[in-house]
């Protein structure tokens, strides 16, 4: 006797209307079914239409797969969605920081942050972004075998060590390099798995470990805020920002604050464009008419110098590249929100409380937004030339007033980067498929190793 409960219905596009999604289990819901693959499960429940009702455990849910709707969730959020309260290893590491607070503590750290962030100070940080990434390809030689997750990571760390803390490296940033891996996975696994259902003074081995990681980011995040309270010099980056920054009532912001902001700023210049570049050079070694489209690119605009900041507007196709891989790819890969008192999404009434759930994932592998979706086709990107592709159906960076802040500083980082090293070399990924893995990040689920060639 099956122990299953809901109807089940054909997977048919049902506009706006809410329709029945797959069935689930007393108790867990559609749990196991999310907890076992993520991505095929949101692909899942976009065949059964543009608005469709499952459950999270015991919780009511609705997963939306229109780019209006999408668009309505995300501009919304703040005034008729709160933030959903998320798990107790997010919380651990990432704290309470600009992107998990609600209401008008969002409103004060977001106008604390922001201006870290503006397109004046990413302009900044471009020689840094470049010149990190020259030192790697000067240690770079033709023929010699490399992991590129291992690299582009060491990359990434460098600068955004460099670009937040001011310094050239943490006292220990391998031990916190390993943190930060523990922190992903357990965030993974907690938010997948029924990990999401229990209290938090539950304890379990992977929230032993989650803690263990958080304790080692903290105790490094402590040493070099101390390090900056301590000097007098006035440095340009964003930790100097931050400890100087006022809100509009002349306060600033907390020891514990600054801990979740310079946590929040390291894994979005850290984590993520590290990720976008490992899936960018997987997909350039898949497909040799992007790469030579790149180069050709490259070559034009560059020549045998190394780029700057005011290359990044003239990359267009290296923009692609990145735009492409983030849609194939995306870093993040859901974004959810929990329904307030008369809230509303394509026409329907949201109960309060109701948690909504999109998947960029999902989405951006939608064939009525994306034709061909699987295939790697940068050229999709081109601004006249290009498919016409409607507002909020590319969301990597979320959308509406909780944007990411860092969007502009992670494409910047991931064209300049792409365009030092594909104008020296070519990377020969090794055959086999790739495949992701959703943890805080989407990762590769192996290591990603390669030949380099010179050009």
């Amino acid at each position: 006797m099956s122990t299953e409960t809901g109807p089940a219905v054909d997977p048919e596009p049902s506009g706006h209307v809410p329709v029945p999604g797959p069935r689930g289990l007393p108790f867990l819901g559609n749990l196991p079914q999310f907890g076992k693959n993520p991505l095929a499960f949101f692909e899942k429940l976009r065949g059964y239409g543009d608005m469709v009702r499952w459950r999270f455990g015991p919780n009511s849910c609705v997963f939306i797969a229109d780019p209006e709707c999408i668009g309505e969730l995300l501009t919304e959020t703040e005034r008729t969605f709160d933030q959903p309260a998320l798990g107790i290893a997010f919380r651990t590491v990432m704290g309470n920081g600009v992107v998990v607070a609600r209401g008008p503590d969002w409103r004060r750290k977001r106008s604390l942050v922001q201006p870290s962030v503006r397109p004046k100070q990413v302009r900044s940080y471009a020689a840094t972004m470049a010149g990190s990434t020259v030192k790697l390809a000067d240690t770079w030689s033709d023929g010699q075998r490399i992991d590129i997750k291992r690299e582009m990571a060491a990359l990434t760390q460098k600068i955004a060590v460099r670009t937040i803390f001011g310094v050239d490296t943490p006292a220990d940033a391998e031990a916190m390099g390993r943190a930060m891996d523990v922190a992903q996975q357990e965030i993974g696994k907690e938010f997948s798995g029924i990990g999401a259902l229990l209290p938090d003074w539950v304890p379990t081995p992977g929230r032993a470990r989650i803690k263990k990681a958080a304790a080692v980011i903290d105790a490094e995040v402590g040493r070099v805020v101390a390090r900056h309270r301590d000097g007098d010099d006035e440095r340009p980056d964003l930790l100097s920002r931050l400890l100087t920054a006022v809100d509009e009532n002349g306060a600033q912001l907390t020891d514990k604050e600054i801990r979740d902001e310079t946590v929040t700023l390291y894994i979005g210049g850290h984590e993520t464009t590290s990720s976008t570049l490992v899936w960018a050079w997987y997909l350039l070694a898949r497909n040799p008419q992007a790469r030579a489209a790149l180069t050709e690119e490259l070559d034009r605009v560059l020549g045998d110098r190394e780029p700057e900041f005011d290359d990044y507007a003239r990359l267009t196709y290296a923009q692609s590249v990145v735009k492409e891989t983030l849609r194939l790819y995306p870093t993040i890969w859901l974004v959810t929100g929990v329904a307030k008192q008369g809230a509303r999404i394509g026409g329907v009434d949201m109960p309060e409380g109701t948690r909504v759930w999109s998947s960029q994932w999902a989405t951006h592998r939608d064939e009525r937004w994306f034709p061909e979706p699987e295939a790697f086709r940068p050229e999709r990107w081109d601004a006249e030339n290009g498919d016409d592709i409607a507002e909020y159906a590319w969301f990597p960076f979320g959308g509406g007033p909780r944007v990411c802040l860092g969007t502009r500083f992670a494409m910047v980082e991931a064209v300049l980067i792409l365009a030092v090293l594909a104008r020296r070399f070519v990377l020969e990924v090794d055959p086999g498929d790739v495949n992701p893995v959703p943890t805080l990040t989407l990762q590769p689920d192996r290591d990603v190793l390669a030949t380099v060639r010179a050009r």
